[in-house]
């Protein structure tokens, strides 16, 4: 499991919000990815979005696809493809875990958050995730709302 850094060098970078909507987070998992020089340059200035992204086991190898980093102006000839496939690193027994996850149990693995953890590194937080149905949706959006407005109540009262 994942710990939160309460560091003040904690920085989130692009965040998947939507992911908790559309999926039961059953864990979560932090892990490092690989990238160029250009693209961490790009991701300290914000430029990159994880919405549409996933995370896949190929070859016996974790990856992130589709995520989306920007690409850098003045990189010049170093420059880097937007939406490459990145490879995420990971322990041989957490892939293990994942590859099971998402094999017999039918998971997926939905990237979460990506930051910059307190040594200034760049770490993804992935989630192995279950897809909710359109019930369940309308079920946590009704909890969401009913919890807005029992804090409005208390404010007001």
């Amino acid at each position: 499991m994942a710990k939160k850094s309460d560091d003040s060098n904690y920085k989130v970078i692009a965040e998947n919000r939507r992911a908790r909507f559309d999926y039961f987070i059953e864990s979560d998992l932090e892990v490092g990815i690989v990238l160029t020089g250009s693209e961490v340059k790009s991701l300290r200035t914000g430029q990159s979005n994880i919405a549409e992204s996933y995370a896949s086991i190929e070859d016996g190898e974790l990856w992130l696809i589709n995520g989306y980093i920007a690409t850098l102006l003045n990189a010049g000839v170093f420059g880097h493809d937007e939406r490459r496939k990145r490879k995420l690193l990971v322990s041989r027994r957490e892939l293990a875990r994942l590859w099971q996850a998402i094999g017999r149990e039918g998971m997926t693995l939905v990237p979460l958050v990506m930051y910059f953890n307190h040594k200034g590194l760049v770490k993804l937080k992935i989630g192995v995730a279950k897809g909710k149905k359109a019930a369940d949706k309308r079920e946590t959006s009704a909890k969401r709302d009913w919890n807005r407005q029992k804090q409005r109540l208390l404010k007001q009262g």
